[in-house]
């Protein structure tokens, strides 16, 4: 008797064994030892049995019934996250479900460039895949989206702030946008803010200014004297003239500005209309926010391009004129000379 409940008891132990070594394999043995990146896509509300079946197709693990199994063993049948995953078939199914269960997701980086405005910044975010362009572009110039974050204006234009972002995929646009103008409001608060209620300047006017700052000059140390032509126009009751607010009012801009568009009527153009623009027209970085609220010390009324990516700057219209000839000219013989 003694001894069949021995043998009994060493088929159980040997049978405890068998399992605990086809679980350990089952569990722990990857796909492949091979590695590679198999990037899955996980959808919001999908049941495990569809992520283990889309993880088998894949090639990340070898039967999604085992998968499955570990799952319910461990709890974790309900708490896999949604989102981008990048999945190695060299990864164990353990390895894998620890990954689905913490929402590891992938992270695109995404740098959005000073002075691009909402339609560049939503073209961006749309050839990374995280968002529909045409969505985007709606929220962002939905005034009770403006206003429930807190911000004045009918768009979100100057407050998309630029830097570089880690978006997911599945993120809602309302999300990816309230990260960019969370970004805008930090930087303002602990930078501008009480330099701008020194002024007496809105923060509406000043990314206004600085968003202008930003298109009209692409070197950093002529942003104060852009400034400073802006305040002494605006002062002096002198229209801006500033062809980038032109631009923005045009629809379809093909890149081309014509004494017809100089004279459209629109409330960007600062040609026909006096004072700002009635909003921002790009997403300014900081140093053409700081140079909105420390324009130079200067008396300059006038600007013209050199042809290098810098300015000459005049006080007179006489000084102003003779200075747009001699830069024309200069540009006419450089053309001459490229053709010859």
């Amino acid at each position: 008797m003694r001894k069949r409940a021995e043998i009994a008891l060493l088929v159980i132990l040997i049978a405890a064994i068998v399992a605990g070594i086809h679980i350990y394999i089952t569990f722990y043995t990857p796909a492949s030892r091979e590695g590679g990146i198999k990037i899955i896509n996980i959808q919001r509300g999908a049941s495990f049995r569809v992520v283990a079946a889309s993880l088998e197709r894949a090639g990340v693990i070898r039967d999604s019934g085992s998968l499955i199994l570990a799952a319910n063993l461990l709890g974790a049948y309900k708490k896999v996250k949604a989102g981008e995953y990048e999945l190695s078939p060299a990864m164990t199914p353990m390895e894998v479900l620890e990954v689905l269960i913490k929402g590891r997701v992938k992270r695109h980086l995404v740098t959005i460039p000073e002075g691009f405005n909402i339609k560049e910044v939503a073209s961006i975010l749309g050839e990374k895949g995280l968002m529909d362009e045409k969505e985007f572009l709606a929220r962002a110039t939905d005034a009770r989206l403006v206003a429930s974050l807190g911000l004045e204006g009918s768009t979100l234009e100057g407050y998309l702030f630029p830097d570089t972002y880690e978006f997911t995929k599945g993120l809602a646009t309302d999300e990816i946008i309230g990260k960019m103008v969370e970004k805008f409001k930090a930087v303002y608060a602990s930078e501008f803010e009480e330099a701008a209620k020194r002024k007496g300047i809105s923060m509406r006017k000043v990314v206004t200014l600085a968003s202008i700052i930003e298109k009209e000059t692409g070197a950093p140390e002529e942003r104060e004297l852009i400034s400073a032509v802006i305040y002494n126009r605006l002062k002096k009751g002198i229209k801006l003239q500033s062809d980038p607010t032109v631009i923005y009012g045009i629809s379809g801009f093909d890149g081309n500005l014509t004494r017809k568009h100089l004279k459209a009527k629109t409330p960007y153009n600062t040609y026909a209309v006096y004072g700002l623009p009635p909003g921002p027209i790009a997403n300014p970085g900081k140093a053409s926010i700081r140079a909105a609220l420390n324009p130079a010390n200067e008396e300059y009324l006038y600007f013209v391009s050199k042809n290098d990516g810098t300015h000459y700057f005049s006080k007179s219209l006489k000084e102003h004129n003779k200075a747009v000839h001699q830069f024309q000219k200069e540009l006419s013989t450089q053309a001459a000379e490229r053709k010859g």
